[in-house]
Parts: structure tokens; sequence; C-alpha cells
């Protein structure tokens, strides 16, 4: 125990009151230590001197002490830089179109879209009636113009947000008839959300509001009953589908459908013709949907019974369910059909076929066409089946690229609407005549402050994995960039639920490429990006997959002469977060400098307590440690439990106190012993926003004054601090 430790135990036995940390801000804090036991039910047991950080209520005064003693120390640390993360900051926000609004889409008679007030942090959303000559072109040019005659406002999320140090709308969901809005609203982060009603006609918010709840909300056909999904108060867990009935006592809301299975999650729709509202049940490795006619929504039928290992999603258009699944050794996933009534996996029948090569991500389903999307080669396309059998795929124009389908809210039109961008092409909306193959630019997000897309260059190389896979990379830098081994290089990294980090255009990107920094995106197994199998390689018993993947990217990048091997930063959040503990534990010597936000570094104390959110919904994904095989394979890369004595990178950690995913205490413990077993001479920063959850500050800048200070401190490690970025020009 370090001497400031000594003094800190004397503190606590003489004193209640919340203990100094340091003197001197300009000391790192030290937590004291006090013995606590991890047991597993097989015998297993762990020490965690820094348990008693964990307080699920956040009121505990000498753990908010250590988090506000961390908060000063980053602080002193980060003054220095602090001209840095302002001209960064400068430099994102004059790259915002500040007075930008949505696409609008329309549904129902309406259009729809959200729009931002130049310097205000949150949108408006908005909706035109549909009339003559009123299309999406023309209330983008309204907007454009400032003219907002004919716009009814549906929710001016500033007003709503006033005072508030977080918030957020997480969904909102309009009558039938067009007459009522639902939404839900969240004030600190946890997202346990707020149901709230509004009459648009009048302007009125009904008395009724329901707490506890999930941001997803579906109105019956009567206009009058929303259903909803309520959360468990301590796990956070979606355990039942309720319904209310405005004007009525919400404690009386009856139970539609309860999931006894923790390991499920739950969410409600619309199916895509309007009649019908379906429960989605869905685990790991398992599905179950549930409907019933939106018009009487009085009883549910299981569409097809959960089973282990088959996944499915149904949508009903056309009379028939269409159903994408991984039944019958579909592991890429297919597409079959069923009769309206159907209510057993012996009435599906095949209609667009299983491939070891393309991997079925979704279908949308339109009036004589159907648009698939999916995955081959590491990138997504856009494939149109046409009823009379013809076949065609959406271009793309760059070798590495994100496209997908954008939204297409009625069916019976022949423009499809998708989106693209890549890490040098910005975030575009087309749309596609799928009968005549003319294609509208629709909206592409404006990047102001002299920013020239020629100016920058992507491509995808393959990496050799160690033991012969081939990793899918994406790249980006500056024109002119030379591969002679001597820039610095931001590598980022995911790995883990399936999810595809694919290429995207990135405001805050442009600083770094600026600079002469190469940003790559490793395309690491644990991903979907090279279809199911991709993913499978990537968890349980073969997590490890994800990390090596990591580093050998990171190898074969320096080795290839696009980075310096002294000047290499990785950054990873959530379950990247874990990614970065895990290389920095593997491979310290590798890395400059790890920017590591709200990880996931203390996997086997969290998975073995149920009462954690998410926990019990992912024994699937990570395992469940009550085994002891996975027990024993889990202590073998969890962050925290493999933390020595040894020089870490540089490293600045983020989180969220009020996080509901990646709970504040896991990195809190994990910089905690850091401090104590880290022999390196690199500064080591923890970062609690007090007010936010998982997903950082509300608001669409001050995530950016995060992001400018990460940043700043990546760039002050890689000898770029005093660096001027070339193409910034002045703001």
């Amino acid at each position: 125990m370090k001497p400031t430790s000594i003094l800190l135990a004397a503190t606590l036995l003489m004193t209640t009151t919340p203990p100094v940390f340091a003197a001197d801000s300009a000391l790192p804090p030290d937590a004291a230590k006090k013995p606590h036991v991890v047991k597993a039910p097989h015998g297993g047991q762990r020490d965690d001197e820094y348990y008693w950080l964990r307080d699920d209520k956040r009121e505990n005064k000498e753990m908010l002490a250590y988090l506000n003693a961390e908060n000063a120390y980053a602080d002193t640390q980060m003054a220095a830089l602090k001209p840095l993360e302002d001209k960064l900051y400068n430099e994102i926000v004059g790259r915002i179109k500040q007075d930008d609004s949505s696409v609008p889409y329309r549904e129902r008679g309406y259009w729809y879209y959200s729009r931002f007030e130049t310097g205000q942090d949150y949108p408006i959303h908005a909706r035109r009636k549909d009339a003559p000559g009123v299309d999406a072109a023309s209330i983008q040019k309204a907007n454009a113009e400032r003219d907002f005659a004919g716009e009814s406002v549906l929710l001016d999320v500033n007003a709503m947000a006033k005072g508030k140090d977080y918030y957020q709308v997480g969904d909102y969901a309009v009558t039938q008839d067009n007459a009522i809005l639902a939404y839900a609203d969240d004030t600190n982060g946890r997202r346990q959300y707020t149901v709230r009603f509004k009459n648009l006609s009048t302007g009125e918010t009904y008395a009724d509001e329901i707490k506890g709840v999930s941001a997803n909300l579906v109105w019956a056909d009567d206009n009058k009953t929303l259903f909803y999904v309520e959360n468990d108060p301590e796990t956070l867990l979606s355990k039942r589908v309720k319904k209310h009935v405005l004007g009525t006592p919400v404690a009386q809301d009856p139970v539609v459908y309860e999931e006894k299975d923790d390991s499920f999650y739950m969410g409600i729709d619309r199916s895509r013709d309007d009649k019908y509202l379906l429960i989605g049940l869905s685990s790991t490795v398992s599905d179950e949907y549930r409907y019933a006619p939106a018009a009487d929504p009085s009883a549910f039928a299981v569409l097809a019974p959960r089973a282990r290992d088959v996944e499915y999603s149904a949508d009903h258009f056309g009379g028939r369910w269409v159903i994408r699944t991984n039944a019958d050794g579909a592991t890429n996933f297919k597409v079959v059909t069923a009769p309206t009534g159907s209510t057993s996996r012996k009435d599906w029948k095949d209609w667009i076929a299983h491939r070891d090569d393309v991997y079925i991500e979704g279908v949308e389903l339109f009036d004589g066409y159907t648009a698939v999307a999916e995955r081959s080669d590491a990138l997504e396309r856009v494939r149109i089946l046409k009823a009379d059998g013809h076949e065609e795929y959406v271009k793309a124009d760059e070798p590495a690229y994100s496209m997908g389908l954008d939204v297409n809210a009625e069916p019976d039109t022949q423009w499809l609407r998708y989106s693209y961008t890549s890490l040098t092409t910005p975030a575009t909306v087309y749309e596609l005549n799928v009968q005549t193959g003319e294609r509208r630019l629709l909206k592409r997000q404006p990047v102001l402050g002299g920013f020239d897309q020629s100016q920058y260059v992507t491509e995808r190389v393959w990496v050799p994995a160690r033991d012969g896979a081939r990793i899918p990379v994406s790249l980006v830098y500056k024109r002119g960039f030379e591969k002679n081994g001597k820039a610095a290089l931001l590598q980022y990294g995911y790995g883990s639920y399936g999810a595809s980090m694919d290429p995207g255009f990135s405001v805050t990107n442009v600083s770094l490429l600026d600079r002469g920094m190469v940003y790559a995106i490793a395309h690491i197994r644990g991903g979907q990006e090279m279809g199911r199998k991709w993913y499978d390689d990537g968890k349980l018993l073969k997590k490890k997959n994800t990390f090596t993947d990591f580093i050998d990217v990171t190898d074969y990048l320096v080795k290839a002469g696009y980075a310096a091997p002294d000047r290499v930063a990785a950054y990873g959040g959530s379950a990247g977060g874990l990614l970065m503990g895990a290389i920095s534990n593997m491979a310290p010597d590798k890395y400059r400098v790890i920017l590591s936000q709200v990880p996931f570094v203390d996997v086997v104390t969290t998975m073995l307590d149920p009462s954690i959110p998410l926990t019990t919904n992912e024994y699937d994904e990570w395992g469940n440690p009550e085994q002891k095989k996975y027990y024993d394979y889990m202590l073998t890369y969890s962050p925290y439990d493999n933390l020595s004595r040894q020089a870490y990178p540089a490293m600045f950690v983020g989180t969220g106190l009020w996080d509901s995913q990646v709970q504040y205490f896991e990195p809190a413990k994990y910089v905690a012993r850091l401090r104590d077993l880290n022999t390196g001479a690199g500064p080591l920063l923890f970062r609690t926003n007090m007010e936010a959850g998982h997903g950082g500050k509300s608001g669409r800048f001050r995530r950016y004054r995060e992001s400018s200070e990460m940043f700043a401190f990546m760039l002050g490690q890689l000898g770029l601090a005093g660096a001027g970025a070339a193409a910034s020009a002045t703001h």
C-alpha cells in the first residue's frame, strides 16, 4: 500500500466525511484498498480490493469523492493541453452546419423530419401536411430558407431540456389518426424512460405519465391504447409488455406479456402492412415473435416457438409472413415465407436461399419488389429483387464504404431510399427508382470549414492473422501521405455482439487527418463484417481471437509503413473498451496511448452478478462463469484480473456515473488497480461524467467537447500537440 493509501485508511477510521485523496490535485488519487472476496458457485474466488467503489444508488460519499478527485487530477493534467482541446473543439463544430435538417419522409399524409437551430444542442421534431407540390425537396428548401410556414412542431427538445444536465427523447409515436403523440424521455442517461402524451392539435400535455420503461412505443388502431415495455427497476431488463388506455390510471395498466427468462430482451413494433402488432423476444441465440391484429390486439399468437440456436425476425406484408432466419443450418441467414395464420416453423417455405459467401442482414418489403440488405467480403450491399425475378445491386463508388437501407416508411413507391458513406464521403441519402434506374441525391451531410473530400484517400487492406484468417482493415489519410514508417496512427476496433464497424465519415477524424495521422478501423472477429462465422469465431471460448486480431493488424500496419512503431494509438468503447484493456495487458509495448471509453473491463465479476443490467442476456456472448470452463477462460483475458506490474501505455479512460450498460465502477476499479501496478511513465487519466450514462453527455455539441479532450490527450502523447490542421481553415 502506498503512503497516501495508509493516510487515507487512517482518515476513514477517524471520520465519516469524504476523504481528501490528495492535497495537491497534481498528484494522482489513490483509492483505499478494502478486502473483499468474489466467489463463484464452483469454488473459484478472487480478491477484489476495490469492490467497495460499487454503489448502485450512486450516493456513497467516499466513492463520489474518489471520482471527483480523479476528475480534478484530469483537469490539472490536461491544463497545458486546454488550448489544443479548445482548438480541436472549434475545428470540429466549425465543420457542422448548425441550422441543418434531416431528409423528410412521408407517412400517413404527413412529412416528418428533425431540424436544428444555430447554437442549439437538441433537435426540433416537426412535420408538415402533405399537399400538391409538397415533397422532400420542397421541405428541405423551405427549411434551408428558414421558412417554417405550415410546420407543426411535435417536440422542441431544446425547450424540454432547459435546466437539465442530461436529456434525451428516446422514441416517439403518433396515433394512426395523426392526432396524439406519445414520447419517452430520459433525464439522467440510465435509459429508464418516462412516457408522456401530447395532443397535436391543441398542444395539451396529458396528465398520464408512465415511468420505468424502454424507449419503444406502439399505438393500437383505436388511437387511444398505447403498448409499451416495462423494465425491471434493478436489472433494467425489459420484462413486461403492458398497454395503457389514455385517461385511465397507469397503476391499473394490464400486462399483455411477461418474459420469465432473463436471457431475453423484448421489443414491440407494427408490421409493414400495419395490420399487426408484434412482440419480439430475442436472446443471443434464439428468438420468438408474437402477433395480434392492430385493430383488436386482445390476444397475441406465437408465430414460431423459441428454440435454442434458431434465430428469426418477422414482418407481414402482401398477405404473408416474411421471415429472416438461420434455421436448418442457414448460418448466414435465409428468408422464408409463411401463411398469415402460421404458428409453426413447419409452415415456413424457403424464398431467398442461404449462401456461404453472403450474409443477409435484413429485408424491406415494397409493392412489386424487395430490398435485401446484405454483406459480402466485409462490405455492405443492397440487392433489389423484383416480382418478375430480376435482381440488381445498388452501386458503390469506393473500395471501402458503408451502405444501408434508409427510412422507407411507405411500401407503395418505386423510389428506394438508401444511405451511403465512407471514411471520405459524408453521410449521404439517395433514392433510386427501381424501374428506371434514376438516382437522386436527397442530401449529403454538409461539412464546413474548407473541407475538400478530394484531399483524402480511403483504402481497404487485408491483414493475415496469426492463425491464417484474413482481417479486413479500412484506412483513411490525407492525400500525399507517404508510407515511410514515420506517421502517427489511430486504430479503432470493437469486435463483439456481431456488431459490424463499417467505415463512415466523421467530422472529428478530419482534425486528426489534417495533422498527418492515419485512421484505421480493424474489422476484427467478434463483429459480423465477414458473416456469421466471423462473429462466432470471436465470442465465448474463442474470444481471444478478437484481441490477437487487433494486435496483428497493428503489427501489419507498422511493418507496411503506415505508422511509426512508437506512434500508435488505439481506441475502443464499451465492449471495445474490453478490447483496449486486453491489448494493454497482452502487448503494452505496441501502443503509445490507449483511449478507452465506458470500458467493460471486469468481465468475471460482472458476469457472476445477475442483478447487473445486461448480465443474464449475455451468457451466450461471453459464457456463464458459474460454469467452470467459462470462468477459467474469462480469467485468462479479463482486463481487471490480468493487470500486472509492467509498463502500460499512456491511457485516457472515460465513463458516465449513470451508465446502465457498463457500470461506472468497472473502469473506476480498473483505474485504481492500474495505478497500483503500472510502472510506465505515461499519464493515466480517468474522466467521469457525473451527469451522463453510456452514451456520454446529451446534446450534439457536448460530446464533441469530450472527444476534443480525449484527442488532445492523444495528440500530446504522439508529439502532435503543436501540429496545425492544414485544412481546417478559419473558425
